[in-house]
């Protein structure tokens, strides 16, 4: 069965930065868009960052700027460079793809991956 497996997550202090990646296997024939939500305790989940196949990305308003999300298409797995890391950045963040499976697209999640800014 399709799985996507997360790594990265961790306790950083403000300003610093922490890399998240997340890689899917099992029966894949293609994985199309890719990306990145986060959920807070009492709050919505939002979108943090969103990539295309081919390159073309997506981000939400509150990372614009300091966040990077790239993929490696030949590994199907996808990243989440975080810089510059607020406290309000703190959530489970949750990776997400679009995958075909028996001729079907699909969608699948990850676990979520805890990801807190503290001093």
């Amino acid at each position: 069965q399709v799985q996507l497996v997360e790594s990265g997550g961790g306790l950083v202090q403000p300003g610093g930065s922490l890399r998240l990646s997340c890689a899917a296997s099992g029966g894949i024939f293609g994985v199309n868009v890719m990306g990145w939500y986060r959920q807070a305790p009492g709050k919505e989940r939002e979108l943090v960052a969103s990539i295309t196949t081919g390159g073309s990305t997506n981000y939400g308003d509150s990372v614009k700027g300091r966040f990077i999300i790239s993929r490696d298409n030949a590994k199907n797995t996808v990243y989440l460079q975080m810089n510059s890391l607020k406290p309000a950045d703190t959530a489970l963040y949750y990776c997400y793809a679009d995958v075909t499976v028996r001729g079907t697209l699909l969608n699948y999640w990850g676990q979520g991956t805890q990801v807190t800014v503290s001093s």
